[in-house]
């Protein structure tokens, strides 16, 4: 009699379950749910007066994770026709930081009709960058202290992290901050609304709250030193309760056993965040190997037996990833995302036309188009911040940048000169971890991009001169949140011990293997000298125009906003 365990992927757009054979890792089912409202950025889904939100908010709607478990876990018991009561564990990952305030019971405040037409009240989804100011703040208070905690994070706290976004709510929606009894991770809610108890995972606490198994969070000294409201932040709207991944949140409660079709009592895991549940996933379980997650953004994930202060990037936690290892984080915030700006917004019909007519996907038909070129070919260079840098700059008010370019220039060489910048900014991370005594020897590539683009695979491979390893699985993230609901059952039920057990039976690595290419490598390195001045020029204070321009742009934006809030109001209807 087989047993089975689920993982469940929460991503910017969509959510994913996978079915597992917890023996082997072999993939029976899965299924995507796409978001009813997506990512959330112009106005409120509400069908009520609504105004536009402002320049780089990033919202969502918490009901569309609840569908996720309804549709789509639903589905993969369907398709594999396995008996409920052979699924034995349940799993899940986010993105993040993305994070919400609930009320007691854990009912979003963006459902409650008093508080629905503030953005506020919403999830902000991991890409929420609006909190940049209280970023700032956090960073600037914490050198002029001189807190212990802040060389983990590279130097600095991103606004992508959840302190900046709590310190926002309580500038800007003060009201929401007082209703608020929990700021949670949606992570942590979903699992919340799976057993019916709260619990707080490791990974997230750790790696974006400024939380460490040793000392803790910072104490409210630190708080009070942001804003005296904010002093006792944690004992008042969090916990202090840190649970690790592999441990049993709880058992699934009834009702989310009606919504999934699995037995009440399935043991579910504490959650983790997308990237971290991966590596265990491809294979890797020790140093020297990073793991990278290429889909909208990358993140790179390291494992090392000790901690090093690497500057700029995005955490190290120990036991974050791994048991024994200190786990570091560093990512960019725009890599996929960065490819279909340029294919929604600049693509020549011309060129989609061609492309149906071939019956190709547009980026597959660039790509080959990009792939025949050599290496210089195009005359270009880019950096890659179109969604401002995230390691190791950690500057989200940075923009992107095409050098280069004439009347001459092609669609295919613009494509494969932003596709090389983001392979650019991989190399200056690793490079950075390499300066700081955190040795990279492999490259394990998941995601979409890495399964599906041997030809970004082997620009990356010829830029970082290392070699490239891809995963098995279409869904690694969702493959790792499986592994570990088979943790979280246990041995006795028929799942694993520990998730190095659940690795070695369950994870596995396609055959390909990318390996750098000396002349292209040689010519790159040409190329990545000039990548390297212009981040310096114009990410470090040599040039500040980007700046400058967010400035205006936003300066313009808010004067339209306040136009538009004393024109007719824009309504939106569900």
């Amino acid at each position: 009699m087989g047993r089975y365990a689920i993982g469940v992927d929460f991503g910017t757009e969509s959510g994913r379950a996978l079915l597992v054979d917890v023996a082997d890792g072999t993939e029976l089912a899965k299924a995507v749910h796409s978001y009813r409202h997506g990512v959330i950025d112009t106005a409120l889904p509400i069908a009520v007066e609504a105004a536009p939100l402002p320049p780089d908010w990033a919202l969502q709607d918490p009901e569309d994770y609840l569908r996720v478990f309804q549709v789509a876990v639903p589905a993969v018991l369907r398709e594999a026709g396995v008996d409920p009561a052979d699924v034995i564990g349940l799993g899940i990952d986010f993105t993040a930081c993305t994070m919400l305030p609930v009320t007691r019971d854990g009912t979003p405040l963006s459902t409650l009709p008093e508080f629905c037409a503030n953005p506020h009240s919403w999830v902000k989804l991991w890409k929420h960058h609006a909190a940049q100011p209280e970023a700032d703040r956090i960073n600037a208070v914490a050198r002029e202290t001189g807190q212990a905690w802040l060389p983990r994070y590279g130097g600095k706290i991103s606004s992508e992290w959840f302190f900046s976004k709590v310190l926002q709510i309580l500038d800007e929606a003060p009201e929401i901050y007082a209703a608020a009894d929990r700021l949670i991770e949606a992570a942590d809610w979903v699992v919340w609304r799976l057993t019916g108890t709260e619990t707080r995972n490791a990974c997230a606490a750790g790696y974006k709250a400024m939380w460490s198994k040793r000392d803790g969070f910072p104490d409210a000294s630190y708080f009070a030193a942001l804003d005296p409201r904010l002093a006792d932040v944690v004992d008042q709207k969090m916990s202090r309760d840190i649970r690790f991944a592999g441990e049993q949140a709880g058992g699934l409660s009834q009702e989310a056993a009606a919504w999934t079709g699995l037995r009440p009592g399935t043991a579910v895991a504490v959650a983790n965040v997308d990237a971290h549940v991966a590596v265990p996933a491809v294979t890797v379980d020790g140093p020297g190997r990073m793991v990278m997650i290429m889909g909208t953004s990358t993140c790179h994930m390291v494992l090392a037996p000790e901690e090093h202060a690497v500057p700029g990037m995005c955490g190290s936690v120990e036991d974050g990833i791994l048991p024994g290892f200190f786990g570091y984080e560093a990512g960019q915030s725009a890599v996929g995302d960065h490819f279909s700006w340029f294919v929604e917004q600049a693509m020549p019909e011309a060129y989609r036309q061609a492309a149906r007519q071939q019956g190709r996907d547009i980026h597959a038909f660039l790509q080959e188009k990009a792939g025949r070129l050599r290496v210089g070919e195009s005359g270009l260079l880019a950096l890659d911040w179109w969604n401002g840098n995230r390691s190791v700059l950690v500057d989200a008010a940075l923009g992107g940048l095409l050098v280069g370019a004439t009347l001459a220039t092609v669609p295919e060489e613009i494509y494969r000169a932003l596709v090389e910048a983001t392979a650019f900014g991989t190399r200056t991370i690793i490079e950075t971890f390499e300066r700081h005594d955190v040795p990279i020897n492999e490259i394990v590539a998941c995601g979409g991009l890495a399964r599906r683009s041997p030809f970004i695979v082997q620009v990356y491979a010829d830029v970082t001169g290392k070699p490239f390893r891809i995963s098995a699985s279409d869904q690694t993230p969702a493959l790792g949140s499986a592994m570990f609901g088979a943790v979280a059952a246990g041995r006795e039920a028929g799942g694993h011990a520990s998730i190095a057990d659940a690795s070695r039976a369950m994870a596995r690595l396609d055959d390909r293997i990318y390996r750098p290419i000396p002349e292209n490598q040689h010519l790159y390195n040409v190329l990545y000298r000039e990548y390297a001045r212009l981040y310096d020029y114009f990410g470090r204070g040599g040039n500040d125009v980007m700046k400058v321009l967010r400035g205006l742009r936003e300066d313009a934006r808010m004067k339209g906003l306040q136009t538009a809030a004393g024109a007719e109001p824009i309504r939106v209807e569900t």
